[in-house]
């Protein structure tokens, strides 16, 4: 079919090549470069878009078995890489300098592990070589200062010409801002919701972030002030609705959901947290502590997708006392398996809605 090994048919036999999620030909996406052939050896550049691409591997293995059809071919060479695409603009809401996409992880009520969810999220995300930064927008809850291991870190503040900018505490791959670096650890935040508003305006647009791929947002539970700032104030990629299983984690968990949805903010997907307890001396049994099925039965009434299901183990608890997010202190655990997942999942809805 193709007579001459040049870049030209290189192209070519990779067009029909799809990348599985944009369901668009790599050639057309611009994510095939600088092709190189060099006595029957290809070599060429995939451009991703994201470095958490979950279907990274595929990807690769199709591109080789396509240019491997052309006569002349001895070895293809892939040398991955990626540009995460920056999120649409929205009329009426002002980016985040620097920031590509704004992804906040809620929930309806406390008490199900959201924070835990967000942090190893991020972890998990900037262990795939991503740009993460952390915003703590539970102001009256800051835990993320500890669950990342920087309880005793000191913020700096700089003076800049636009005026006083924060620099975010930095750990385990993660830029992190958070209300827990500005108050006494027993000090409790008793503001009213203007407050709170201007807090979280600061953290987004008073932080010297830098390019950041994703900024992480762990909102409070509900459906209050701190929700409405965020998506009154920036566009935002989408919001993830962490619950737990039992009924009642799940009626909140549909509140919060539609709260966004009502915002026009795009929910990307539930994460059902303490799906069931993992005994430390019995790894081959489950308890369903809070019941069963309760995430993906709520996923399908409304209509989005189960990002995973991430069971109840002790080693995760410690890991956030700790300051070492399961992801980082236990990566071959069940839990940090699925967080892993869940991060690889939400960064693929991201590129693909930004790309759409």
């Amino acid at each position: 079919m193709y007579d001459v090994l040049d870049a030209q048919s290189v192209l070519e036999v990779l067009r029909p090549v799809q990348d599985p999620e944009l369901r668009k030909s790599l050639v057309e996406l611009n994510m095939i470069r600088n092709v190189k052939i060099e006595s029957g050896r290809v070599s060429f550049t995939l451009v991703l878009t994201t470095p958490a691409c979950p279907l990274r591997e595929f990807i690769v293995e199709d591109c080789q078995k396509a240019v491997k059809k052309l006569p002349g071919v001895i070895d293809v060479s892939v040398d991955v890489t990626a540009e995460t695409p920056q999120q649409k603009n929205v009329p009426d809401r002002n980016n985040v300098p620097g920031v590509k996409n704004i992804i906040a992880i809620s929930s309806g009520k406390g008490g199900v592990g959201k924070s835990t969810v967000a942090v190893n999220v991020a972890v998990a995300l900037a262990q795939t070589g991503a740009k993460v930064g952390l915003l703590d927008a539970d102001i009256y809850g800051p835990n993320d200062p500890t669950m990342l291991g920087l309880a005793d870190a000191q913020i700096v503040v700089r003076s800049t010409e636009k005026g006083e900018v924060l620099e975010p505490a930095f750990n385990h791959g993660v830029k992190l801002v958070s209300m827990g670096f500005l108050i006494d650890r027993d000090q409790p935040v008793i503001w009213r919701g203007p407050m709170l508003n201007g807090v979280i305006r600061q953290f987004l647009y008073q932080v010297q972030w830098g390019e950041l791929d994703y900024l992480i947002v762990d909102m409070p539970p509900g459906t209050g002030d701190a929700q409405l700032t965020l998506t009154q104030a920036v566009p935002m990629s989408g919001a993830v609705i962490v619950t737990t299983p039992q009924n009642v984690a799940l009626l909140d968990s549909r509140k919060g959901l539609r709260m966004f949805q009502q915002m026009n903010v795009s929910v990307l997907g539930i994460v059902e947290n303490m799906s069931y307890f993992i005994p430390p001396d019995m790894p081959g049994k489950q308890y369903d502590i809070f019941g069963s099925g309760g995430g993906s039965k709520t996923a399908a009434e409304l209509g989005v997708p189960l990002l995973g299901c991430v069971p109840l183990e002790i080693s995760t608890r410690i890991g956030g006392d700790n300051g070492v997010p399961i992801v980082v202190a236990d990566p071959n655990s069940a839990s940090a398996k699925a967080l892993k997942a869940i991060a690889l999942a939400i960064a693929g809805k991201v590129s693909v809605a930004a790309l759409t």
